[in-house]
Formats: structure tokens, sequence, C-alpha cells
């Protein structure tokens, strides 16, 4: 969602006029796009935001300005006390301020200088100039917000409550993204399976993933991050049918022991979770799941951190988004839970759990090896004179190939896996896939018995 917003405000302020610095103190505008879902990351920010007070101190006429989930509304006074040096503080998803503040200093100029008009473009794009053509996977923001506080999360408290986006207004940034080059889109939200419920007319994720798949010139459409409350046989049917919905699952589990799912409020059994897995990979049997583990939650006991061991021992799943926990303060756990696990078992449970992940991906993707996989090519290793890129499962390629690749879909046949990456070939009967190509037609994205060598 961050990276989302420094697009969208980056774009704006190439269209002032504005151009990216190479080194940070020759910039006029500096802006620190926050995330602060751990205190880990909270504390680097604030070490941060003192560096740059000496910057500041140097260059007065330096625009400063902090944004994204640290500028929570019950944050600000607290933000604006401690950093003074700040010009501006910009909630997520919300750049107005700086946007004003730039556009009225420059009109103040022009009116010094004595010159008829400042000109100010009012037409947002929703890309930078200087990245067009460099880049061809974005993501676009859907649902803004969570209403689902978990016990141990701090977002809900700073980016507000659930907010979906008016699906024209989607589209519309979707259609302008392609024109600029782009190929694949991500739908994010908190819960972005959760996109529509609070808008009237029964319109859902699953209809608004049918509609960004037919945006012409459009080869994959991805989303993030789900929750399994929310996500529904009509939505995995949909991403079932259509070859340009990835069959990539962002699926968060946290724990595998009913005692602190429940305790973490995710509102689901470990057999549950089980269940939806097993449906998943009915209707998708060549999909990829990927999972969040919070290791060391507030009263996890060894008994409880095996059962999520067993559990993911027994799923295999793919990528696992591994943390310790970390108390983050306003959260309900941390103000009536202790943060009672060692420092050191938090790190043992995290090791075992790292090295479980690693050992079963790296047992998946031997499969892959001799096969034939469709890539995305999002860009080129120069060190290493060879382009990279994605499966529709997100599975990170390489392969060397001396023609210009970015952008394109290529056929690659797989020589060599890992854990985190493969490395293969162009494969002798499959070109370059034409971006006006069917997608029904595309090879191993046929019928649902023929998917599995994607």
């Amino acid at each position: 969602m961050n990276e989302a917003d420094s697009r969208t405000l980056a774009a704006r302020l190439e269209a002032l006029g504005y151009a990216p610095s190479p080194r940070m103190e020759q910039a006029e505008v500096i802006v620190l796009n926050t995330c602060v879902i751990r205190q880990q990351a909270e504390d680097k920010i604030h070490r941060q935001l003192s560096q740059f007070k000496t910057i500041k101190e140097r260059r007065p006429e330096l625009t400063l300005a902090v944004m994204g989930c640290l500028v929570g509304q019950r944050e600000l006074v607290k933000l604006q006390e401690r950093f003074p040096f700040v010009d501006v503080f910009l909630p997520p998803s919300e750049p107005a301020a700086l946007l004003d503040l730039l556009q009225n200093r420059a009109l103040d100029a022009a009116a010094e200088a004595q010159e008829t008009k400042c000109a100010v473009d009012t037409e947002w794009p929703v890309m930078p100039p200087s990245a067009q053509g460099q880049t061809v996977t974005a993501q676009v923001p859907v649902v803004l917000g969570c209403s689902h506080a978990c016990s141990f999360c701090i977002i809900p408290y700073r980016r507000g409550a659930e907010q979906s986006r008016p699906r024209d207004a989607i589209l519309e940034e979707v259609r302008r993204l392609v024109a600029h080059g782009i190929r694949e889109v991500t739908l994010l939200g908190q819960i972005v399976d959760r996109y529509g419920l609070d808008l009237d007319g029964g319109y859902e994720l699953a209809d608004l993933l049918r509609d960004v798949a037919r945006v012409e010139g459009l080869h994959r459409v991805r989303f993030l991050t789900s929750h399994p409350n929310w996500m529904s046989d009509r939505l995995l049917d949909t991403v079932a049918s259509d070859a340009k919905l990835c069959p990539l699952f962002e699926l968060p589990i946290q724990a595998g022991n009913d005692t602190v799912l429940e305790r973490m409020r995710r509102g689901y059994t470990a057999g549950q979770f089980r269940d939806l897995v097993a449906r998943i990979r009915q209707r998708l049997p060549e999909a990829a799941i990927n999972t969040d583990v919070i290791v060391g939650f507030p009263g996890e006991t060894e008994v409880q951190f095996m059962d999520t061991f067993q559990v993911l021992e027994d799923l295999r799943l793919d990528v696992i988004h591994l943390a310790q926990y970390s108390e983050r303060p306003g959260t309900f756990a941390a103000r009536q839970m202790p943060d009672d696990v060692p420092a050191a078992e938090k790190q043992r449970r995290w090791e075992m759990i790292e090295a479980q992940g690693k050992r079963i991906l790296g047992e998946k993707h031997q499969t892959l090896r001799g096969q034939t996989v469709s890539v995305l090519i999002e860009g080129r290793d120069e060190k290493r004179d060879r382009w990279w890129g994605r499966t529709p499962q997100g599975k990170l390629v390489f392969f060397p190939d001396a023609k210009s690749r970015l952008g394109d879909i290529v056929e690659v046949e797989l020589d060599w896996t890992g854990p985190f990456t493969m490395i293969g070939h162009p494969a002798e009967s499959a070109g370059v896939i034409d971006p006006g190509y069917n997608s029904a037609a595309i090879a191993g994205f046929g019928e649902a018995g023929n998917r599995g060598n994607t």
C-alpha cells in the first residue's frame, strides 16, 4: 500500500515540475513514507527524522514531509510537537497537503517575480514520467483502511476505517497505467476480499477482478491481502475462470492453534483454515498459497507453537512471511496481554519455521525442473546479463536472452530451481506472447486439468 502511495505522490510531484534527485542531499523536497506495523520500524523512523533535523538546519528552504501509517489522527499533535522542523504531515493515501503547500509556494514565487501565471498541472498522472517505460507492474489500492481489529495490529488505528474506492475510479487508474506501459496490476487492501461490502449494489471483489481483467493491454491481475473469513467460493471460481487472474493467494494463518487464534482475534480456527486451503486446491490445483505467521504471541506455549509447525508441515504452503511478535502500543494485545515469551525462544521458533518453509518450498520447486512456465518479464539483471520475471504464481525466474524482453510474457523451460529463485532458458517451441493475446489460449492456462505446468 505504501509503494502505491509513493508512486502516486511521485507522479503528482513530477506533474508540478519536480524531478527525482539522485542524492537526498541535493533534493528540494524530501518525503519519508512510513510503515509502523512493527515497533522496530517506528523506532527506525524516529532515528531517521532526527538525522533529517540536521539537514533541515543546514538548509531551511528544504521542504520535509512525513506520510504514511506513522501519521495517525491520534498521533498528529504529538508528532508536530516532537518534530517541529517537519513542514507537513500526510495521513496515509492523502498527499493533498504537501501538493497544496508546493503549489502555493510556486504561485507566491510567480507573484513576486511579477509573472502573469504559474504553470501548475491539474490533471494528475498515475505514474511518474521518469518511471514510464521502466516498470511493468503497479499496485492499485482498492480498499483503504481496515475495520477488522486483530489484537496485535496497529493498522486500523493508523489507516482508519475500511473504505472501498469506486469501481470507475479504479478502472480509470488501471487504464491509465496500462497506457504508460504497465502490464500487471495488484489490487490492494488490508482485507482485499472485503472490497465493496461498504458500497451499495452488491458489487464485490469478484466483479472488480473480472472488470479489471477486461482492460485491453493488461496481461495479469493479482490481489492481496486476503482473510480466511471473507474468501468466498465465488471469488475462487472467478480466479479459476480467467487466465489473467493469477492463481496466487496471500492468505495469512498467523497461528495454527485455536487458542492463540482466538487471542489474536482472527475469527477462524485452524481447521477452518485447512478447509479453505483444500477448497482452493480443489478449484486451482496449480495455485500458490503464501501466508503470514507470528511466533511468540503472548501466552503461546511450546505445544501451541508446535500446532502451528504441524499445520504448516501438513499444508505445505509456499512463501511464509514470518515475524516474531513485538508489542505495538495502542493495540488490544499491548494493553491486555503481557509479552511473556522470551526473546531467545521467539528466535528459536522463528528459525524452526524459517528452515521448515525453506525446505518445503525447495521440495515443491524441484518438481518444476524441466517444465515450462510463463514468465512476465519485469526487469534485467545487468550484472549477470539476464532477464528476470515472475510466473502467475509469483515464482521468480531468471533466464539469459539477447532480445529486449521487458513487459513480454515468455515461455521459459526451467533448468535449476531453488527455494526462492529459478533459472531457465526460453523454450524452443515458444516465443513472446503478443500483448493482444487470447488469455484462454495460453499454454498451461487452458482447462483446469492442464494448468499444473504453469
